[in-house]
């Protein structure tokens, strides 16, 4: 049985966590990455990072790769030639990846939100339009090999063009609804780039610190009450760049460190550049946090 590690400050080419013990592989078995925060560029090698991660994974051969969002690097504040080129460079470059890939939206995928962006709320593609158009639905659900995987949004707009951590009332009950056609019998897996439930400000800042609203869900509770009483397994964070396991409730809520650490400048509070593989056997899983080798060039 492998250790379980609820954060880790140390480097490592994988870290293990499982839950519970692993069984022998099975016709109920499969396997998929959980890869969030690449913030794909063409500065920083970023592009030859990711690309190097691909290769990872491909070789690993999972059933499908579940992101966690900011997968490019930005559109928050960039005007539409940027924000253009970036999505259409994460695009062909995942496109790389020989297995299926489904999305969940970062902050960063927001276009113009800010007001430096020079692009007016009145731009057709302004805010979550331009991932909807380019990459998929803002939240969405899909089911594979009896289980349920749900990707939410959890970026809210504030009155002065900023966001912040919140899943919105419309998400609310399309997740109530949602769930109540999977049942309380099928394993759930919930994906949300603003983590739910977190301690990275603890351990990355003090021991008394709390989250500002730009990182962490501030409704959170709301969706706690939605998925209680449901076979919610794990809920798979990003955002903060921080590597955690938290087990609250009967579900294990695990940020899934970045592809890019720290932005493609190296290992943050000792974590390497990586992402999750997640192995599942009926309705057990074992989690790994794989390094996938890059050097900052």
């Amino acid at each position: 049985m492998k250790k379980i590690i609820y954060f880790s400050l140390i480097y490592c080419i994988v870290i293990s966590c499982s839950q519970p013990e692993k069984q022998e592989k099975s016709a109920d078995s499969f396997s998929f990455i959980f890869m969030t925060d690449i913030h794909v560029q063409p500065e920083r090698n970023a592009t030859e990072g990711f690309l190097q991660a691909i290769d990872t994974i491909n070789a690993l051969n999972p059933d499908f790769v579940l992101t966690g969002g900011d997968l490019i690097m930005d559109a928050l504040g960039q005007p539409f030639g940027r924000s253009d080129s970036l999505y259409n460079l994460y695009k062909e470059t995942v496109g790389k990846l020989k297995m299926p890939v489904y999305n969940t939206i970062g902050n960063h995928e927001v276009f113009g939100l800010y007001e430096q962006s020079g692009i007016s709320p009145g731009h057709e593609l302004y805010g979550k339009n331009m991932y909807e158009q380019r990459l998929a639905q803002r939240y969405h659900s899909f089911d594979y090999e009896g289980w349920h995987f749900i990707a939410l949004d959890g970026i809210g707009f504030t009155e002065n063009r900023r966001y912040y951590g919140y899943i919105d009332s419309l998400q609310l009950e399309w997740l109530k609804k949602d769930l109540i056609e999977t049942g309380t019998e099928k394993p759930v897996v919930l994906s949300t780039h603003i983590p739910l439930l977190s301690v990275g400000a603890q351990i990355m800042q003090s021991p008394t610190q709390g989250f500002d609203q730009g990182s962490i869900i501030t409704n959170a509770h709301d969706v706690f009450k939605i998925i209680e009483g449901y076979n919610v397994k794990m809920v798979l964070q990003g955002h903060l760049h921080f590597l955690e396991d938290i087990y609250y409730n009967g579900v294990h809520y695990i940020t899934g460190g970045a592809v890019c650490s720290s932005w493609w400048n190296g290992p943050r509070y000792g974590m390497e550049e990586g992402f999750l593989k997640i192995d599942v056997t009926g309705e057990n899983f074992d989690w790994e946090y794989v390094d996938f080798g890059w050097e900052v060039k």
